[in-house]
C-alpha cells in the first residue's frame, strides 16, 4: 500500500508540472492571437485593393502575360504547403497536411510531377521522415510571418514559374493553407495561386461600369510590376491566416490539456487518498489483533 501511495503521488507532481507548461503555454497563445487576428484584419483591405487593381489591368490590358498564361507543356507542379514550427496545436498541422496529400495524390494522378515546398518544421520533419525530397524550406516564424518572409517565398516560387522546363521551371503553382475563420474555427484550404485565376473584387458589367485604363508606358511594364506584388500580398495573406490559426488552434489545445491535467490530478488524489485509507484500516486491524492475541495469552 505505502508503494502504491508513492507512485501515486509522484504521478501527482508530474501532472502538475505537465498543468504549469499547458497553461503557460494557453496564456501565451491568447496573448498573441490578438495581434496576429489584427494582422489578418490590417492585411484584408490592401489585398482586396490589389486584387480589384489586378482584376481590371488584366481585364482592360488585352495582353497575354507569362503570369496569366496557361502553360499545358509544363508537366511540373510546384505545391506550397504552409504548416507550424511547434507542436501543441491539436490537428492543426495534421489537418493540413492531410489537406496538402489530397493535393498531392490529386496532381499525380494528373500524371504531373510536384516540387514541393514548405514551411513550418512540422512539415520538414513529416516529409524528411518518409524520405519525400523537398525543393526548399522556410522555418522558424510559422507563428509570426514578416513581409521579407512572404517577399522571398514570393520571389523564389515566382523564379520556378519563369524558369524554362528544362531548368526545372513549374507550370503552376498550389498553396495549402489554414484558412483563420474565428477562434473555433480554422479550415484548411488549397488555392490554384499561377497562373492568375483574379476574379475577387471584379464587378458585374450589368451593375457597375467598370472605368476605362490608359496604361503608361504600357501594358506589359504595368502587369510586370502589379503581378508579383499581387503575388507575394496574396502568399502574405496566407501566412498570416495560418499564423492566426496556429495560435488558436494551440490555445484551445492547451486549454483542453490543462482540463485534462486538473482532471487527472483530481482521480490521483482520489486513487491515493484510498490507498492512504486502506494504509490505516491495515495498520489499525494489525494493532487489534495484535493486542486480541496479547489479551488472550
Amino acid at each position: 500500500m505505502a508503494g502504491q501511495q508513492r507512485v501515486y503521488r509522484e504521478r501527482i507532481r508530474s501532472t502538475q508540472s505537465l498543468k504549469k507548461i499547458f497553461r503557460a503555454m494557453e496564456l501565451i497563445a491568447a496573448s498573441r492571437i490578438g495581434k496576429a487576428r489584427e494582422r489578418v484584419t490590417a492585411a484584408a483591405p490592401y489585398a482586396r485593393a490589389i486584387t480589384r487593381a489586378v482584376s481590371a489591368v488584366a481585364t482592360h490590358a488585352g495582353v497575354e502575360h507569362p503570369l496569366t498564361t496557361e502553360r499545358p507543356e509544363k508537366g511540373r507542379v510546384a505545391v506550397l504547403l504552409v504548416t507550424s514550427d511547434r507542436g501543441m496545436a491539436g490537428a492543426y498541422s495534421a489537418s493540413v497536411l492531410r489537406e496538402g496529400e489530397r493535393r498531392l495524390q490529386l496532381l499525380a494522378d494528373e500524371g504531373k510531377e510536384v516540387s514541393l515546398y514548405l514551411t513550418g518544421r512540422r512539415g520538414v520533419s513529416f516529409y524528411s521522415f518518409r524520405n519525400r525530397p523537398v525543393t526548399r524550406s522556410w522555418t522558424g516564424s510559422s507563428d509570426s510571418p514578416t513581409a521579407e518572409l512572404a517577399h522571398e517565398i514570393a520571389d523564389t516560387l515566382l523564379e520556378a514559374f519563369m524558369a524554362a522546363d528544362e531548368e526545372g521551371g513549374v507550370g503552376e503553382l498550389h498553396i495549402v493553407y489554414t484558412q483563420f475563420v474565428n477562434m473555433v474555427t480554422q479550415t484548411p484550404r488549397v488555392i490554384r495561386m499561377l497562373p492568375l485565376e483574379v476574379v475577387e473584387g471584379v464587378a458585374d458589367p450589368g451593375e457597375e461600369a467598370l472605368p476605362l485604363y490608359e496604361f503608361e508606358p504600357s501594358a506589359e511594364v504595368v502587369l510586370d510590376a502589379l503581378l508579383p506584388r499581387y503575388v507575394q500580398s496574396r502568399i502574405h495573406s496566407c501566412l498570416l491566416q495560418a499564423a492566426a490559426s496556429e495560435l488558436a488552434a494551440r490555445q484551445r489545445a492547451m486549454h483542453t490539456a490543462t482540463e485534462n491535467a486538473e482532471e487527472l490530478i483530481r482521480t490521483y488524489t482520489r486513487l491515493a487518498n484510498q490507498a492512504r485509507q486502506s494504509e490505516i484500516t491495515q495498520e489499525i486491524s494489525e494493532i487489534v489483533s495484535g493486542a486480541d492475541a496479547l489479551s488472550a495469552s
